[in-house]
């Protein structure tokens, strides 16, 4: 299987050289490897035989990942971050998918390489994702390849047709969230996706809170949760959304970042218009029911970055009951 490798790099030119050594490494003579390069300085770590897009200006993660896929033809895309440096075998790992998958991702360890940064990522039915199984042993995850929640946009791989026929990541999200945008249109149309262990890569991950994050993250989830979710499920967590979103705010100004909470609010209301024509074309082309679709969305905000308020004995209780209700009101119904 041969791999077409996409590289999104900003910066970061000593990162990218130790990734793309351990790429020169394990490629074969059919892959290809472009970098879309939206700094402008990452031609000093390019390598021989290695496409380099300048396109000019920062397009941002989605738009530049697209650019990148469309420059190549190898019949796997594998999306990989310039700080995440693939461990010996990694790719020909990838180049061996269980049958069925259309889609896959390596475990993706943190600098260490003892603990992960993600074995699959989570995805609550209020539209929050975040990377599964953070900070565990990797010899905890074992080596059995599994279905996740979604995959992580830091080393993905996606068949083509797959790629072709959900579309492309959503160029209007700029960065954030796209990667659980693409993992949620190739379960709706039943694409099969998941974990391969015995693929690897160590990922230089912090996870950031500033400001501009902030506001992306929230505006994507609530545009990923319009054009994703199905009418049943959507319908059915209109009146969490309406709550997390008046919940949100409030902790959001206490704890210093309600602009940009605010700001988020204000950017998904004027790109609501252009994301209801979106959800037509992608629920258009669904072929799972939304009893399925529900099934690998969680009810727990387990994630460690959301700190004492996720663990909240009262809340966990309340999402838990409301999530209950709604998977019960799906399965009468199909």
């Amino acid at each position: 299987m041969d791999l077409a490798i996409v590289i999104v790099a900003f910066g970061g030119a000593p990162a990218l050289g130790r990734t793309l050594d351990a790429l020169a490494a394990q490629c074969g003579p059919g892959d290809e490897v472009v970098i879309v390069d939206n700094a402008g300085d990452a031609r000093e770590a390019t390598r021989a035989g290695i496409e380099l897009i300048e396109p000019g200006a920062n397009l941002g993660f989605a738009r530049s990942a697209n650019l990148g896929a469309a420059a190549t033809s190898a019949e796997t895309i594998v999306f990989l971050n310039p700080d995440a440096v693939p461990e010996p075998g990694c790719l020909d790992a990838l180049r061996a998918p269980p049958d069925g998958w259309d889609a896959w991702m390596p475990l993706i360890a943190l600098p260490d390489g003892e603990r992960v940064n993600s074995a699959g990522n989570v995805a609550h039915f209020t539209g929050f994702g975040w990377t599964g199984r953070y900070g565990e042993p990797v010899a905890a995850v074992g080596t059995e390849p599994r279905e996740v929640g979604f995959l992580s946009g830091a080393c993905l791989a996606v068949r083509r047709t797959a790629w072709e026929a959900v579309g492309a990541f959503p160029g209007a999200f700029f960065m954030y969230v796209e990667d659980l945008d693409l993992s949620h249109r190739l379960r709706l149309a039943g694409r099969r996706f998941g974990l391969l262990p015995a693929a690897r890569v160590r990922h230089d991950y912090a996870f950031d809170r500033g400001p501009e994050k902030l506001w992306r993250l929230e505006r994507n989830r609530l545009l990923m949760v319009v054009r994703c979710y199905p009418a049943a499920v959507l319908a059915r967590v209109v009146p969490a959304l309406i709550a997390t979103e008046v919940a949100l705010l409030v902790y959001a100004t206490a704890d210093g970042w309600g602009v940009a909470k605010a700001r988020a609010t204000a950017g998904f209301l004027r790109a609501l218009p252009r994301a209801l024509r979106e959800r037509r074309a992608i629920q258009g082309g669904v072929r799972i029911s939304a009893r399925e679709f529900a099934g690998a969305l969680v009810a727990e905000l387990d994630s460690p970055f959301f700190g004492r308020p996720g663990r909240a004995r009262l809340l966990r209780t309340g999402l838990r009951a409301y999530w209950a209700l709604v998977r019960g009101t799906l399965a009468r119904e199909t």
